[in-house]
This record gives structure tokens, sequence and C-alpha cells, in this order.
């Protein structure tokens, strides 16, 4: 199924129900960006200058592991060093646009697909991230498919420093700058996946990985 389209096809059925033309006209866009710009924020926590020891600071808390590397060319020997200090396998799956990386010439066999159950180590970039709370921000897309960064046991995200903004609603704002409207998926991701269900005893890698590494490139 072709999600967006779909998802049009849904929304023109209602619109339509409601006498109104199918696709939004200019004028609707324009009352949704002026409401946007003028509905107050909500109280937030006062931030430091430096969003990236924030970033570095939250994310430890919620027990993602980070490295920081110069630059975007040093990060595949960033990834090979956590893999084997681990005893995990070098072997990965990865999103399109991490292709141009030397993979191999760090000694790690990376493949640009999307993971099935048994990949065990997934390798993601991501939209930004966020210093208040650690989280990374995942968009889906054709060549960033949300399962890279659910699937595998193991989790390398990509984040380049200059992509650290400061709460949640930076980053919805800049999705909004850059892309206009939300993709298929969102996902915030703070740390590994956790349940607290039994016993209120917190496990870790109920619902998606185990692990979270985040490599912050502050060249990038």
């Amino acid at each position: 199924m072709d999600t967006p389209v779909a998802r049009r096809n849904i929304l023109a059925r209602i619109r339509a129900a409601q006498g109104r033309p199918a696709e939004p006209a200019a004028s609707e866009r324009e009352a949704v960006a002026d409401y946007l710009a003028r509905h107050p924020e909500g109280p937030r926590p006062p931030m430091p200058d430096d969003l990236v020891a924030r970033f570095v600071d939250e994310a430890r808390k919620m027990s993602t592991t980070v490295e920081e590397v110069a630059t975007l060319s040093d990060v595949p020997a960033a990834a090979h060093r956590y893999l084997l200090e681990r005893n995990l396998p070098v072997q990965a799956v990865a999103w399109e646009t991490l292709r141009e990386l030397a993979w191999a010439d760090a000694g790690i066999a990376v493949e640009f697909r999307k993971p099935g159950n048994l990949d065990p180590v997934g390798i993601t970039d991501c939209f930004c991230a966020t210093a208040e709370t650690g989280t990374l921000v995942l968009l889906s897309g054709p060549q960033t498919y949300s399962s890279a960064g659910l699937l595998p046991e193991t989790h390398i995200a990509i984040v380049p420093a200059s992509r650290i903004v400061a709460g949640h609603e930076d980053a919805f704002s800049l999705i909004r700058a850059e892309r206009g409207e939300l993709p298929r998926a969102v996902n915030f991701v703070s740390g590994p996946s956790r349940t607290g269900d039994i016993e209120q005893t917190i496990v870790l890698g109920a619902h998606g990985p185990y692990r979270v590494h985040a490599i912050v490139v502050r060249g990038a």
C-alpha cells in the first residue's frame, strides 16, 4: 500500500463530506501557519549554551552510550570500536543515506536495506536530536526506513552536532521548516527500549533495541 496516497484519499473524502475541495486552499495553509506562529509555548526549562554537552549528559541518563568524533569520516571506525568492545557482530544494515561512508575499510560489513528479524545491528543518521531529554529524532522515508532503528538489538545513530536543538518544540519547528509536512513516521528515541510492567522492574529491549549508541559528530 502507498501510505501517503491512502492518507490523502482518506482526507479528501473527509473534506468532501464537509463540502470542501479535496486539497487545502492556500488560504487554509496560511491560516494554519499563522496559528502555529502565534500559538503561545508552554513553560520550558532553561537550557545551557552548550547544547551538545547537555544532549550527551541526558542521553547517558537514558542508558544511551555516546562517543564524540571530529568528522563524519571518523564514524565507521568509531562504530567498529564500539561493536568490538562489546563483543557484538560487525555486520549491520544501514540507511541508504550512509552508503558513502567507508564502512568496509573500518571492518564493518554493511548492507543498505531494511532489516530482518535476525539482523543484529542497525545504523542510522537522525533528522535532529534534542538536548533537553537526550532524544534522537528519526524521520521515515524511502531511504530512511524506521525499522533500521527498531528491529535490530543494537542501534547506532549518527548525530551531527549542528542538528542538536534545545527541545521537542524546536524539533517540530525544524521539521515544518525543512519538510513542510510530517512524514509517515516520526520516532523520538530516548535510550534503549524498556518496560516496567512486571513488578515495576525496568527491563531493557522489551519492544526494540537493547542498546542505543550515539556517535556525535562535532564537525557536522
